[in-house]
């Protein structure tokens, strides 16, 4: 097995919005914010080499969007799904699954994309299976108003239409182990319904992909959760089981919005579960 980070693209979102109740004075010392209140945000995917398989975790947003779209988000840097992956050797057509720890745009648009002629969409990865779980399938393509605006029909129906979406049975237990991808698979649902966060050992270390669960090194601490969250109390809960797990078992959290920090370790203090140590990927794999 080989493992690599893929930078699909680099945004910004609030700050305020990314850190909820959480006073500015205290936040901004580790996200900074510009002069419109914006932090620095990356979509970086993981990219999983597994034997025949060639496994992609989550997509960036993609680039089919409306300009007045992207006018929202700020996107800077150079970085491209398309440019990341030929770095590596690799070409979107070579991925065999697209496993998406959830469908807000910012996670899965990049799956999908226009046809030829532009009168319509298709899969961005056309020998992949798009790997999703129903409970989320169902919340994502009859939103609750709160989260119809990042649940985008473009990003959804061709995969349905495709015929290349997948559903990951999830039962009773919120620990998936040994998942049909090989990897273990935590769900949790305060951000959302069933996201998905894959965990997995690597050349002897367990790496915890956490997407939406703590977006940055800067949303460790308990209460730092999200606006977007809709259930923040939930997340709360879930969160200080992941963080005591992920200090007793020694995880190293890999981030896909930090822009700035790939990985991190963690260790208890007087104040919590709190930072220990980032690093970069090639730093502890290379």
């Amino acid at each position: 097995m080989k493992i690599y980070p893929v930078e699909t693209g680099n945004f910004k979102l609030d700050g305020g919005a990314m850190f909820g109740v959480v006073p500015k004075t205290i936040w901004q010392k580790t996200n900074p914010a510009d002069s419109n209140n914006l932090i620095d945000i990356a979509a970086r995917s993981l990219l999983i080499e597994d034997g025949d398989r060639l496994i992609l975790i989550d997509t960036g947003m993609g680039d089919k969007q409306s300009d007045k779209f992207f006018g929202y988000y700020y996107r800077w840097g150079d970085y491209s799904i398309d440019t990341s992956l030929k770095e590596l050797g690799f070409h979107r057509d070579d991925i065999t699954d697209v496993f998406l720890t959830h469908l807000h745009f910012d996670h899965c648009g990049g799956a999908i994309q226009w046809n030829k002629d532009r009168t319509g969409y298709e899969p961005a990865f056309k020998n992949a299976r798009f790997w999703t779980n129903e409970n989320h399938w169902k919340w994502a393509t009859e939103p609750n108003p709160r989260e119809k605006a990042s649940f985008l029909k473009e990003n959804l129906i061709p995969m349905q239409e495709s015929g290349q979406l997948t559903f990951i049975n999830h039962t009773s237990e919120n620990f998936l182990h040994n998942s049909p991808l090989g990897f273990d698979i935590r769900f949790v649902d305060g951000h959302t319904e069933k996201q998905m966060l894959p965990q997995f050992s690597y050349k002897g270390k367990t790496i915890a992909y956490v997407a939406d669960l703590i977006p940055t090194v800067g949303h460790i601490p308990l209460p730092y959760v999200i606006s977007y969250d809709t259930r923040p109390l939930i997340t709360m809960t879930e969160k200080e089981l992941f963080l005591n797990d992920a200090v007793e078992n020694n995880y190293y959290l890999f981030f896909e919005h930090d822009a700035h920090n790939q990985l991190c370790t963690l260790k208890h203090t007087e104040k919590g579960v709190r930072l220990n140590q980032v690093y970069s990927f090639d730093e502890i794999f290379n």
